[in-house]
């Protein structure tokens, strides 16, 4: 077994030469989950369905609440699959399970268009849609990152996941067009094929990871990396505070941000108001991977996932005040999705730090099943409570408390793991 010993966070201030050396080596991977998570289910989705909501509830008299389950379909495949894939991949590796699972979860997007106003078959088609598109979420592109940096391993990270910010900046306007041009069944189809067209020729090029390999480091020092094992990790109460503060905290986050469109229509801004307003979701999510990354490499991650998570409670103050003003509305997306920029970051790179990497991926996709459910559940509940009482002022401010006293747990943690290799 690989011994273990803590140690205090990096203190290093630039890049060195080595964390140089991992960028020259491993800017395909870096590229290729760009590409992989901004057309890939962690990201089209969660942007997407606040738009074609009111399409939907339009054409078939489906309330917000029944749409939004949905999203809760999709994380109970993410719940099943993304351990499986996390395990999948320290066997086969990341290239062969998502140069699969790319064009098929695509193709699956672009079958919504078929929907036929039965709820049975529109779940039942994101069942399947997700059963596929759990092998395109950060567990698995995530595990040819880790293995390939070190020096400068929360950057590469933050990098990585710029793609579902991107995807806010560019995917929410494209799909805004197409919807009022050409209508919610093109704009599934459009969505769809992007993965198939764009993301999928693209990852093939640039993604180079095979079994127990990276591009970015030589084979014999990856072959086999030290770290903790499944059981032992299922061990260490380290796992078990992460896991339980993880879903409050993802689903403070997750809620908002497939219904943000109905949230600042409460607060009253216009619908031409709110198009010049989320798109800075993209670009807030985009600054919060760069500097929460930067960050992470030098300040210890615990007390960065700790203020930043827990920054979008002024949002949620904000959001049920039921009186907002434009200037407020954007200040308000952009604290939330700047921390939103952080969460997948700071995950992967606490189970890299407290776990080590000999099984990376399968420990990561257990922690992200607690993410998962927060997240997947949270769309759903925030729809019903809509349904219900009209407006999300009462969810938005106990949401509010529950991610400051959350985001405190990981202050807790404790320093830094250094696994040192079996002799």
């Amino acid at each position: 077994m690989a011994a273990s010993v803590l140690s205090g966070p990096p203190m290093n201030q630039a890049l060195s030469p080595s964390a140089t050396e991992e960028f020259r080596r491993g800017w395909g991977t870096i590229l290729a989950s760009v590409l992989g998570i901004g057309l890939g289910m962690a990201a089209v989705p969660t942007y997407s369905m606040g738009l074609f909501a009111p399409h939907l509830a339009k054409a078939f008299g489906w309330s917000i609440g029944q749409i939004m389950t949905s999203m809760m379909v999709i994380t109970m495949m993410s719940l099943i699959g993304g351990p499986l894939y996390g395990a999948w991949a320290e066997k086969i590796g990341v290239r062969r399970i998502v140069l699969v699972a790319l064009p098929v979860w695509g193709l699956g997007f672009a079958s919504l268009a078929l929907s036929d106003g039965s709820l049975t078959r529109f779940y039942l088609t994101w069942l399947v849609v997700g059963a596929v598109g759990a092998a395109t979420l950060p567990i698995t592109f995530t595990r040819a990152v880790n293995r390939g940096f070190d020096k400068a391993k929360g950057l590469a990270l933050g990098l990585s996941m710029t793609g579902t910010g991107l995807f806010g900046i560019f995917g929410k306007p494209l799909l805004a067009w197409v919807l009022a041009a050409y209508g919610w069944r093109m704009g599934f189809i459009v969505l769809g094929m992007m993965p198939v067209l764009v993301a999928t020729p693209l990852v093939a090029l640039l993604l180079r990871e095979e079994k127990g390999t990276s591009p970015a480091a030589p084979v014999a020092e990856l072959i086999e990396r030290p770290g903790m094992t499944v059981p032992q990790a299922l061990r260490d109460w380290r796992f078990w505070l992460i896991a339980v503060a993880l879903v409050p905290i993802s689903f403070a986050l997750g809620g908002p941000v497939p219904n943000l469109e109905l949230i600042l229509k409460d607060g009253g801004i216009t619908p031409e108001q709110a198009l010049t307003i989320t798109p800075l979701m993209g670009l807030a999510s985009i600054m919060g991977r760069l500097v929460g990354g930067w960050l992470l490499d030098r300040v210890w991650a615990p007390l960065v996932g700790t203020v930043l998570l827990s920054a979008p409670a002024i949002s949620f103050w904000y959001f049920s005040s039921g009186t907002l003003d434009v200037a407020q509305a954007r200040a308000a997306v952009f604290v939330l999705s700047f921390a939103l920029g952080i969460e997948y970051d700071l995950v992967a790179f606490l189970v890299a730090r407290y776990f080590g990497l000999k099984r990376y991926s399968a420990i990561y996709g257990l922690l992200y099943v607690c993410f998962a459910a927060g997240a997947g559940f949270a769309p759903m509940v925030f729809g019903r409570n809509h349904d219900a009482s009209g407006n999300f002022h009462g969810i938005l401010m106990q949401c509010a408390g529950v991610l400051v006293v959350s985001s405190l747990a990981f202050l807790a943690l404790g320093k830094y793991r250094r696994f040192e290799a079996e002799a």
